[in-house]
């Protein structure tokens, strides 16, 4: 009876070992990149919609144009990263720093910030419309032209911390 309950629990083992996270993969939609390090890579225009990136580390690479659609990206890391013109709309970010990160032109609609860190990032352009952005730390990051959450008001030049 013991054997039988050995072999049940290799066979458990083995199969999350195999379901584990590849940070190898390609770019792709729907790509799993759960606690990888990604920093400096070249991502520029990828497809990864759909992506699980928890607590994965895009320090200073370049995501310019890329589709991060629907992208679950709980507590990752975007620090000095480029993100211009990147599509992060329905996204959930929550808590993900983006200190230094040059979100120029970036479509953030409908996702959700909350206790995100922006700390200097470049928002100049950016698209807010209905993103959730309680207790997102904005203090230093240039909302420029940015479209905020209502859709309707788009920040003034000079914009710093907060949408005036």
């Amino acid at each position: 009876m013991y054997k039988n309950l050995v072999l049940i629990t290799i066979f458990f083992n083995t199969v999350s070992l195999v379901s584990a996270t590849d940070c190898t993969k390609q770019p792709t939609p729907g790509v799993d990149w759960q606690r990888c390090y990604l920093d400096g890579k070249d991502l520029e225009g990828k497809d990864i919609n759909h992506a699980l990136l928890t607590d994965a580390s895009f320090k200073r690479a370049n995501l310019t144009k890329a589709n991060l659609t629907k992208a679950r990206g709980y507590h990752a890391k975007f620090i000095g990263t480029i993100m211009i013109e990147a599509k992060l709309d329905e996204s959930n970010f929550q808590e993900a720093d983006f200190t230094k990160a040059d979100l120029t032109k970036a479509s953030l609609k409908n996702s959700d910030l909350r206790r995100a860190h922006f700390f200097h990032a470049n928002l100049q352009g950016a698209d807010l419309s209905g993103a959730k952005t309680t207790g997102a730390d904005i203090l230093t990051a240039d909302l420029s032209g940015a479209t905020w959450t209502d859709g309707k008001l788009v920040c003034a030049k000079g914009s710093i911390g907060q949408c005036n």
